[in-house]
């Protein structure tokens, strides 16, 4: 299951965040998936928690994003999406194409819970 080695290194990623900030939690974090980067979206869901254990991100929510397969072509120069068994042009049905999105595995966002500042009083 790699998925759980992407966890880790998605919560290493997260933590030097948190960390920069001075954030007392991670609250949620949103990935982009595309269909063909290779990861099974329920199993990162699952290896998530057990991966994020023990830190400030343990109660953090996991936001998946699914993102399209989107290509260019080389013969007619337009952008369009394609499903990850026909990598051809919808438009001219050329596959002399090139991947544009789908692929990806990307840390979207992270929100975080700052340390609030004590209230300073001046007499």
């Amino acid at each position: 299951m790699h998925e759980l080695s992407l966890c880790r290194s998605l919560l290493h990623q997260t933590l030097e965040v948190a960390a920069r900030h001075r954030a007392v939690a991670v609250t949620a974090l949103r990935l982009q998936i595309g269909p063909l980067s290779g990861v099974e979206p329920e199993l990162l869901k699952t290896a998530f928690p057990l991966a994020a254990a023990g830190t400030i991100a343990e109660s953090a929510v996991l936001n998946l994003t699914a993102t399209c397969i989107e290509v260019y072509c080389k013969s007619c120069n337009t952008r369009c999406q394609a499903t990850p068994s026909r990598l051809c042009c919808a438009t001219c049905g050329s596959c002399s194409t090139q991947l544009v999105s789908g692929d990806e595995l990307m840390l979207e966002s992270v929100e975080l819970t700052l340390d609030q500042p004590s209230a300073i009083q001046c007499p």
